[in-house]
């Protein structure tokens, strides 16, 4: 419940440090649902740097029984949420503080701090859930050891974990039973864990490459166990690429994933305990896509990785939390890269993650909730978990291995000294992102990164997306060419004006038959290599490379080395240049998007009706026929290459966005496409489909999404054509399949190309797989997501919330049908007659009363109302006012409508 007062700002700038320290700490929990008690020991000392100052520990949803101040009662008070207590014995010798709560797990819709889910206890601490456990001093940078206890009836509740080592187990009377866990590693109390229930497990010991044995465990419910080898193999691949690639070990006996249906984010690195979204660990070929493959693996690898960037050591406060995710994003990118082995296979990795951050993170960057990755300010720290902290700040750690190279070391190698001095220096402390980039920088001397160390963490304080700028000139006598780069960022949030951003540039320039030409810049005694790296710190710079012997046609950008957006103004010709035969795989992949931008931008722009007059010309469609048909191009790229670019980035391009306009131009493109190469996907159906056993590597997976993107643009045409056989043979597909990701490829087809089968296969699919809750959730999201066909869309979405599986309690089941509505399906979302927005304010009120965190995530789908023609505009602001106006809203949901509404 929302409450004056209680939404108040903080702010980076009032840090200070603590005023006690927590050295220990013993908890002993006796689980109930209705009533868990919990004894918390603490072990603390006063922080002798600071004047005294009174105890306040944060509590929430607490019943307070008990405290002792060195096995005596004592005074205390309430202050609002938290326990003050003020007579505590001056000077640095230890206090022993015990404090005896209760709580009510059952009840705990939030799914913070200690909740029940399907009979099973769980936990889920950062940011400020422990505070719902026991009162603490809730913040990152207190680290303390932590020994806990755990008691409960042994049928309910046969398994029993906790962080660390288990050290102890056993019967106690009446049924019940007890263990014992030690955490060996201080840590703060957002990564305290706790499990209990009917859980079984899979397990496998491995060795370090020091010899030690590990002990690795997967943990789930009764039924799923063949569903986690895929989890398995993923977590014994990150331990042993961690050690390879950093040199950094397991360092706890033990290892444990735990898998719950209820859980409002993907996966939680708690110290040794690390509790998942079921979604992020059950698969097997039958359940689960190859997407989903690949997401477990990126995910499973990210947790444990948090264990050194992250557990280890950790963020002195929450504004640093990049520190932490976008560090181990990154690293969870490279990871994903390695795995997928080949160079194609890595770009096409790299590819998806830039494919996301200028979808998602551009436009957050351009939006009211803009923030810089090291935050300033917040009101509730739930809301920070974003895509800037998280995808834009890997980024900028990526920026920081490109411009840690010198004279003989490769970025790469000079970031792995960084790493290495950055462990050295802080391990086991809570720390910041100048500590981390400092490190990386003093590892480094002689590089770039650290003669611009202090202008390049401007990507740390300055948030929005910089533009930049670039004008090539070509000096035929003199054999010069000139690339001016020029930088430039619009105002955001609190920060209307902008200085430069270190912006490195990766770069090659070829001759306009696509060959690689020689670099070699003025003042060079000769050319270096085909790729260049310059670096921007200045509003304008200009670059001279000298024999160039022909008009040059610029590649910019290689490898999305800077998260800035683009404005090279290449013709057509430069386009197909690049996208025939670029060395650099995003580049090429770029190309393609650029040429389908650009007709798609100048269709609505210029008001044309695009079912009048084609969007899409000879060149582009000869094009795209070429990369399908190209002998030595991998499948996963094809498949990217020749996906359109959605209609969230096409709307991003617009000053005033008309959301139906924008949906009618892309199907028509997409018609347009599927009509034009209707051969050509007949052939790629055939020659890509994989009809041996299942695998989820690279390549298979690669060929499984063009022969699904072949088989969906087949039945688009068919659409037209009135042929039935294409959605005839989407249907045997679907019912034949040997595997999920064939099956939902097909199934989508029909979905997509709106077939009357369609109908027929979305219930057989229900039927096939009603007790698979996973598999549900996408087939509720497929149905929220279908292109909107008569506005049938809505209805159906709230008829859905009628269906006996769905339920608004679970963040996936909500997620599903009413986030890819509302956040997925941009036309069916924005209606003409305001509906959309108007079930968006009932579900984000009804979920606010449940759970806070998924109704805030819900609030943003209104993020860039602004945006949105007059008409669509006038209705969705009205819909954010009837949100605003409900007294009682969660200060989560209230900052994300406070925020948009704010001039």
């Amino acid at each position: 419940m929302y409450r004056e007062g209680q939404a108040t700002a903080i702010r980076r700038e009032d840090y200070t440090a603590p005023a006690f320290w927590i050295d220990t700490v013993d908890l002993t929990f006796d689980l109930d649902p209705a009533k868990t008690r919990v004894l918390n020991k603490m072990r603390l000392r006063r922080n002798t740097d600071l004047p005294t100052q009174a105890l306040r520990l944060d509590g929430e949803e607490l019943n307070l029984a008990r405290v002792l101040v060195n096995g005596a009662g004592t005074s205390f008070k309430m202050d609002g949420r938290q326990l003050v207590l003020e007579n505590l014995p001056e000077g640095p010798e230890p206090i022993e503080l015990e404090i005896f709560t209760t709580c009510n797990p059952a009840k705990n819709t939030s799914l913070t701090g200690l909740y029940v889910s399907n009979d099973s206890f769980f936990t889920q601490c950062e940011a400020e859930g422990f505070r719902r456990i026991t009162y603490f001093l809730d913040r990152p940078d207190v680290m303390a050891s932590f020994t806990v206890t755990l008691r409960g009836d042994k049928r309910k509740y046969p398994v029993l974990l906790s962080n660390g080592n288990l050290v102890e187990q056993g019967d106690l009377e009446e049924g019940r039973h007890f263990a014992k866990w030690v955490d060996p590693h201080k840590k703060p109390c957002y990564l305290f864990a706790l499990v209990a229930g009917q859980l079984v497990a899979r397990e496998q010991r491995i060795l370090s490459r020091t010899g030690t044995e590990h002990l690795l465990q997967v943990f789930v419910r009764p039924g799923d166990l063949d569903k986690t080898e895929h989890a398995m193999n993923s977590l014994m691949a990150s331990v042993a690429w961690d050690e390879t690639r950093f040199g950094l070990p397991l360092d706890l006996e033990r290892f444990m994933i735990v898998a719950t249906s209820d859980f409002n984010m993907g996966a939680m690195e708690n110290k040794g305990l690390n509790i998942f979204n079921t979604k992020l660990v059950l698969a097997n070929p039958a359940t689960a896509t190859d997407v989903d493959f690949g997401n477990i693996e990126s995910v499973v690898g990210h947790e444990y990785f948090h264990n050194w960037t992250g557990n280890r050591i950790t963020c002195r406060d929450w504004f640093q939390l990049s520190l932490k995710e976008g560090l181990t994003v990154f690293r969870d990118q490279e990871f994903s890269q390695d795995m997928a082995g080949s160079s194609s296979a890595r770009a096409v990795k790299r590819i998806e993650d830039v494919r996301l951050l200028r979808t998602v993170q551009f436009a957050e960057d351009a939006g009211p909730m803009a923030h810089p990755v090291r935050p300033d300010s917040y009101v509730e720290i739930n809301n920070f978990y974003s895509v800037t902290i998280y995808e834009k700040g890997s980024e900028v750690v990526r920026m920081m291995q490109t411009l840690a190279g010198s004279e003989g070391v490769s970025g790469r190698a000079g970031f792995a000294q960084g790493m290495k001095l950055y462990f050295e220096r802080h391990d086991g402390q809570a720390v910041t992102c100048d500590d981390f980039a400092q490190a990386i920088a003093d590892a480094n001397p002689q590089s770039e990164l650290a003669r611009v160390l202090p202008q390049f963490k401007v990507w740390y304080s300055q948030a929005g997306t910089p533009r930049l700028m670039t004008h090539g000139e070509y000096n035929a006598e003199a054999q010069t060419y000139t690339l001016t780069l020029a930088q430039s960022c619009l105002a955001t949030p609190g920060q209307p004006d902008k200085v430069p951003f270190v912006i490195p540039v990766n770069m090659g320039l070829l001759d306009t038959q696509g060959h690689a030409l020689p670099l070699q810049l003025r003042g060079e005694a000769q050319a270096s290599g085909h790729n260049r790296t310059l670096v921007l710190t200045q509003t304008s710079e200009s670059f001279v490379f000298v024999n160039v012997a022909s008009v040059p046609v610029p590649s910019l950008l290689r490898e999305f080395s800077a998260p800035v957006l683009l404005e090279a103004n290449l013709t057509d010709a430069e386009l197909l240049t690049l996208l025939a035969h670029d060395s650099d795989a995003f580049n090429r992949w770029e190309a393609g998007q650029r040429l389908a931008l650009n007709r798609a931008l100048s269709c609505i722009r210029a008001g044309a009706d695009p079912a009048l007059s084609p969007v899409l010309d000879e060149a582009y469609i000869t094009a795209m026929r070429e990369v399908l048909r190209h002998p030595d191009l991998d499948a996963a790229f094809k498949e990217l290459t020749l996906t359109l670019p959605s209609e969230g980035y096409i709307a991003e391009q617009l000053t005033e966005v008309d959301p139906q306009q924008v949906h009618a131009v892309r199907e028509a493109m997409r018609g347009q496409l599927a009509q034009a190469l209707q051969a050509d996907w007949a052939w790629a159906y055939e020659q890509y489909r994989v009809t041996g056993p299942y695998s989820p590597d690279a390549v298979s997976a690669g060929r499984r999404a063009l022969s699904g993107m072949a088989l969906a643009m087949l039945c688009v045409a068919a659409r037209t054509s009135k042929d039935g056989m294409w959605p005839d043979k989407a249907y045997q597909a679907f019912m034949v399949a040997h595997n999920m990701t064939d099956r939902f490829n097909a199934l989508s087809a029909l979905v997509v190309s709106r077939h009357a089968l369609a109908k027929e296969a979305l219930a057989k699919f229900h039927a096939l797989f009603k007790d698979e809750a996973l598999v549900i959730d996408k087939w509720f999201a497929l149905q929220a997501a279908a292109p909107d066909h008569g506005g049938q869309v809505l209805p159906s979405v709230r008829l859905l919330m009628q269906h006996p599986d769905f339920t608004l309690r679970n963040p996936n089941r909500a997620r599903s049908l009413i986030f890819s509505y509302c956040s997925a399906n941009p036309a069916a979302f924005h209606r003409t007659d305001a509906a959309g927005y108007v079930f968006w304010s009932e579900r984000v009120i009804e979920l606010d009363a449940i759970n806070p965190q998924v109704a805030a995530r819900l609030a943003r789908a209104m993020d860039r109302w602004r945006k949105l023609a007059p008409a669509y505009r006038s209705a969705a602001h009205m819909a954010l006012e009837r949100v605003a106006a409900k007294a009682e809203l969660s200060s989560d949901v209230r900052e994300v409508i406070t925020r948009a509404l704010a001039e």
